[in-house]
């Protein structure tokens, strides 16, 4: 972008220093920070320095990423914290009282600027130098700062050639502006950092909920010891296809994303063709890229988080972070025990939002314990003083290193056991008694606790692309599978139903439904075939095997549903076992298989193990040697 090289003689009358620029705020004003790393650090300086002869000045953020200078004890009368999201920079000042906090969805503030109810005296900001026309650009940072700059009664801008200009809605004339201060300094960087092992994990189970075609906001929130999650999903989504963003910040790691091909934006539903954002935070590399790149389209706030417009895209995936979860779905993200540590954010008009749209996924991951391991992120009942952003009634996913657990629509129960099988293995069994105490179960599952815990848990997880190009996911079972495997059970033709279980039985008892998901995982293994569906995920395979402690030998099963076979899930299931049980010393298989079932003779046949096999009244009885 060609700026205007003559623009400081032109507006030679609107220039000042940075001193005398901020020598215009007064004592008990209310005064605008520009957003996230396009903070005017410069001016923020100056207003710091003249603490001494300020008093009560009301300081309005949404997030900065400047070193906060004001955020210091030593000027607590002179300046006050107002943040609409707590960043590192003022997180202390605010927990220790000494500064405030405005909990409210990011799509309202602009409303609170535009109505009047949170005037502003002065709004500090940075913008690009004007091109020939007299226009600016916001550059980075757009979000609130347009209304903050439109409403405030003096609008102090630092003017900087190394601010990107951005296209979108990030215009603004030069005479919209009071106050011109020239600089010339790089713009706040905010360094990448290695992804955490449970951020990996996490992202990784996330991003198997992205369909392809898929629209994606991720989330500002962080938890402490595992960084950004929702910024990690990206990592993990490069061999997706036609996917789309709509979010209110982007960061580094949209270059890789866009650069290996799976982000066109081709299937949005509005602003197709469009990375559609509202500010950004990162490295000059990434303000390089979209410095006037018009692939971006930086928009205002109320257009970015209004959940109308974000439930108009088809396949919207929202992915926000969440720091305590209560057994019945209440979703805590800004605080935790009283103590405020973020803010609301995005993620309620995400979370709206994604609900809304046509096969939409509305997403909220987390580690499942602290930082140390010594708590359980999943609790029975949240912390006094923890406060819910996401409501029990419009949770849908939870994501955590653990696993995937789908809410909406779905029972206290049906919750409960969902949400304790992704929480820790440590803490399974407590959970599990603690929602029996409190009648969230019913009595007679009493006896199931134990069960909980799946020794190995993680090595019994992959996935694997099927003939027909579909991912399926294999895990442990759970108990939370209870409905789908009645679901699998009565979708079965009777031929399959004969060949499983041989016998032509027309219906399954609960008792039987029961044992199926509640196993002994000391003794047997039981692993399901998934995969991802709008109400969370369809059961289409069941694969098990039961020890038998005098030989150490297991008897192995497997049953496929009928619009799933002749795709190599029998196979892909029966390898899948045999690496769980060899990891767990078992010296072998046994099966009984009916003679005409020949496509379960042929996988044990082609295993590529020693196998025996006799036969007596219609039935194979096979033996396996590891």
């Amino acid at each position: 972008m060609k700026y205007d090289q003559d623009w400081q003689q032109k507006y030679e009358d609107m220039i000042a220093t940075p001193s005398r620029a901020i020598s215009n705020i007064q004592a008990g004003q209310r005064v605008f920070i520009g957003t996230g790393c396009a903070e005017p650090a410069l001016l923020v300086a100056a207003m710091t320095k003249r603490a001494g002869s300020l008093a009560d000045v009301e300081l309005v953020q949404l997030i900065t990423k400047g070193k906060a200078p004001y955020a210091d004890k030593r000027f607590a009368e002179c300046f006050t914290i107002n943040s609409f999201y707590i960043g590192s920079n003022v997180r202390d000042m605010i927990q220790e009282g000494m500064g405030d906090y405005t909990p409210v969805l990011m799509s309202d503030v602009p409303g609170l600027l535009n109505s009047g109810m949170l005037p502003l005296d002065v709004a500090l900001i940075q913008v690009t130098p004007p091109d020939s026309r007299g226009k600016v650009s916001l550059g980075i940072s757009v979000d609130i700062v347009r209304s903050a700059a439109e409403n405030a009664s003096l609008v102090i801008a630092e003017v900087n050639p190394n601010m990107p200009w951005t296209h979108g809605n990030s215009l603004m004339d030069i005479y919209d502006l009071d106050i011109l201060v020239p600089v010339d300094e790089p713009i706040i960087e905010r360094d990448s950092h290695s992804l955490h092992p449970v951020s990996e994990k996490i992202a990784a189970e996330v991003a198997s909920l992205v369909p392809n075609g898929a629209t994606l906001q991720f989330g500002l929130g962080r938890v402490p010891g595992v960084g950004r999650v929702p910024q990690a999903v990206m990592e993990f989504l490069h061999n997706k296809k036609n996917l789309g963003i709509h979010t209110e910040m982007i960061s580094d790691s949209i270059i890789d994303l866009i650069e290996s091909g799976a982000v066109n934006g081709s299937r949005k539903t509005v602003d197709r063709g469009k990375i559609t954002t509202s500010f950004c935070m990162g490295s000059k590399k990434l303000y390089d890229y979209i410095d006037d790149n018009p692939l971006f389209c930086f928009r205002s706030t109320e257009y970015v988080n209004n959940p109308t417009v974000i439930g108009k895209q088809k396949k919207m995936v929202s992915i926000n972070m969440a720091l305590e979860i209560d057994l019945t779905g209440q979703v805590c993200s800004d605080s935790v025990g009283g103590r405020f540590y973020s803010g609301i954010g995005g993620q309620v008009d995400f979370n709206r939002g994604a609900s809304f749209s046509e096969h939409g996924r509305a997403i909220i991951c987390m580690p499942s314990t602290n930082s140390d391991g010594t708590r359980s992120r999943i609790v029975t009942t949240l912390q006094p003083g923890s406060g819910v952003v996401v409501t029990r009634g419009t949770v849908h996913y939870i994501v955590t290193e653990y696993g995937i657990a789908y809410l909406h629509g779905k029972s206290i129960q049906e919750r409960v056991l969902a949400l304790i099988s992704i929480a820790h293995p440590d803490f399974r069994e407590q959970l599990f008694q603690e929602a029996l105490d409190y009648k969230y179960l019913r009595p007679e599952l009493s006896g199931f606790g134990d069960r909980l815990m799946i020794a190995g848990e993680e090595f019994m997880r992959t996935s694997h692309l099927l003939k027909n190009g579909t991912r399926v996911s294999f895990r442990s079972i759970r108990p939370t599978d209870e409905p789908h495997m009645r679901d699998l059970l009565y979708d079965l033709s009777q031929e399959t139903i004969y060949y499983r279980f041989m016998s032509q039985q027309q219906r399954f008892t609960h008792r039987q439904i029961q044992d199926s998901v509640y196993i002994d995982h000391r003794r047997d293994v039981a692993i399901v075939g998934t995969v991802p569906e709008a109400h969370g995920e369809d059961i289409i395979a069941v694969g098990r095997y039961y020890l038998n402690e005098q030989n150490n030998k297991a008897e192995v099963a497997f049953v496929i549903r009928d619009g799933w076979q002749n795709l190599g899930l029998g196979s892909l299931m029966f390898r899948h076992l045999i690496t769980i049980a060899k990891r767990n010393g078992i010296a072998g298989f046994t099966a009984e298989v009916l003679r005409d079932n020949r496509r379960m003779q042929a996988i044990f046949n082609h295993s590529g193990y020693k196998v025996k096999s006799c036969m007596e009244e219609g039935v194979y009885s096979f033996e396996i040697e590891f």
